[in-house]
């Protein structure tokens, strides 16, 4: 056992279960590898004595849950009681709530050990995560002076650096596949309603989702059978609906049909240029399928409207954060003008936008119904500099955002599955690529994920301090 953090979530949760390792001596190398990567900016807060206590209790009794002493952190977007929680935002600078969220209860009871909360952009906001207050800035353990991405942008360096086999984490827009591309990890986000926390549902626009980051398709797939069936509502396991994904990684996949686009619904809004290492690593994914027997080809989609319907959406989900005008006087200038944006919004001019995501969904479903699977680019530039992004001008911000990561939001409007995971490398840093499912279409999605994982082979990691 000399190198537990280099195990997967699956095995070690088996030892664990077999009582033939101690969640404590899990946690203590954890809690080590997070104070040699702390300059990585993965955690905005390491709470080592609460989790060896959790540990501890763990190891006094018997095996109960599927994640059962296995080390994660939350989110900084996620409250857990007695644990500063500041949504990697200076107005949320010193509280400590009293009360977990339910996700955070949840995680509790299948028996995980939460080391600490990982760094967020403020609110969760954008897809990189440089806080100006209250958070970390997590960069790319592959080249630190890039940023990691975001908004789970510190979920995605723990386990790229191997604190953590597994981390849950929250897409509204691509937050957990933007990072898992940038770092070169694997990140899943579910369908909409497939979760019974963070389903998506519980909000008008419908966009965030919680999901898994891991650094393999199967400790993904291990980690949302475990999210499937958190309590209280335990969907999966009542309606029937929702078969075990751990499986799928297992054994090649029937045959597939794949449809391979470069097309993002950006790209009569914003200019959008895919880079070539991108383009390459999307080619060299379609070729592996095609050798593996399933049938690759081009997707016809055509796109349109997207732009405009996106950003009332993007506006309206920041007019709920409860910001006082006191507060909106010390945020960044973005989240600021994002909320105060989203709650000037006329009625009609939202009710619209509602209606259109509505339509872009059924019209998305309806162009990759002829596949199993559709194929992008998971990015369409190499990782970006630390700093990069404007910050201050929010249209300037916006479409450096959208420039970046185009192929990621329109995931979250449809209520469709995808997973990233990298593919090849490319000048010393891993290159990713994305697969979309059918709704409910997550056992194609990991199937597919796990067999191009095999072709591809190992790759490097990223170096350790």
């Amino acid at each position: 056992m000399s190198d537990l953090l280099g195990m997967s979530a699956v095995d070690l949760a088996a030892l664990l279960q077999r009582r033939e390792v101690r969640a404590v001596e899990l946690v203590d190398a954890a809690l080590a590898r997070a104070a040699a990567t702390s300059g990585l900016g993965a955690f905005v807060e390491v709470t080592a004595e609460r989790a060896r206590a959790a540990a501890a209790r763990r190891d006094a009794t018997a095996p109960d849950g599927p994640l059962w002493g296995i080390p994660i952190a939350d989110k900084d977007l996620v409250a857990r009681a007695g644990v500063p929680t500041r949504y990697g935002s200076r107005a949320r600078e010193g509280f400590v709530p009293t009360v977990s969220d339910p996700l955070a209860a949840a995680l509790d009871r299948a028996g995980a050990v939460s080391i600490g909360k990982t760094s967020t952009s403020e609110f969760g906001l954008t897809g990189y995560t440089e806080p100006r207050g209250g958070g970390a800035w997590a960069r790319d353990p592959w080249n630190p002076g890039d940023g990691a991405g975001g908004s789970s942008g510190g979920a995605a360096v723990a386990v790229a650096t191997g604190v953590l086999a597994i981390a849950p984490a929250s897409d509204g827009g691509g937050s957990i596949r933007i990072p898992a591309a940038t770092v070169g990890v694997v990140g899943l986000k579910p369908s909409r309603g497939r979760l019974p926390l963070g389903s998506g549902l519980d909000a008008p626009e419908g966009l965030a989702v919680t999901g898994p980051l891991a650094r393999t398709v199967a400790d993904a797939a291990f980690l949302l059978d475990a999210l499937c069936a958190l309590a209280p509502y335990d969907f999966s396991v009542r309606a029937g609906d929702a078969p075990p994904f751990l499986p799928a990684t297992a054994g090649d996949p029937p045959r597939l049909r794949v449809g391979l686009t470069t097309v993002s619904p950006w790209d009569d809004d914003i200019d959008i240029a895919v880079d070539p290492s991108a383009v390459d690593a999307l080619h060299a994914a379609a070729t592996m399928l095609a050798s593996a027997g399933h049938e690759v080809t081009d997707a016809s989609w055509q796109p349109q409207r997207y732009g405009p319907l996106f950003r009332v959406l993007w506006r309206a989900s920041a007019a709920r954060i409860p910001l006082t005008h006191d507060d909106l006087a010390i945020v960044e200038p973005l989240t600021a003008w994002l909320v105060r944006e989203g709650r000037a919004l006329d009625a009609r001019v939202l009710l619209s936008a509602l209606a259109e995501a509505r339509v872009f969904e059924r019209e998305t479903i309806r162009a990759f119904a002829p596949y199993d699977v559709v194929l992008t680019p998971a990015l369409a530039q190499t990782p970006r500099p630390i700093g990069w992004y404007d910050g201050d001008d929010p249209e300037s911000t916006f479409a450096q955002q959208v420039q970046y990561a185009p192929f990621s939001s329109f995931v979250n409007v449809a209520g469709l599955p995808a997973i990233v995971l990298p593919v090849a490398m490319t000048g010393g840093h891993p290159v990713s690529v994305q697969l979309v499912g059918r709704p409910g279409g997550e056992r194609a999605i990991i199937a597919a994920a796990a067999q191009l994982e095999g072709l591809r082979g190992p790759l490097p990691l990223p170096p350790t301090p």
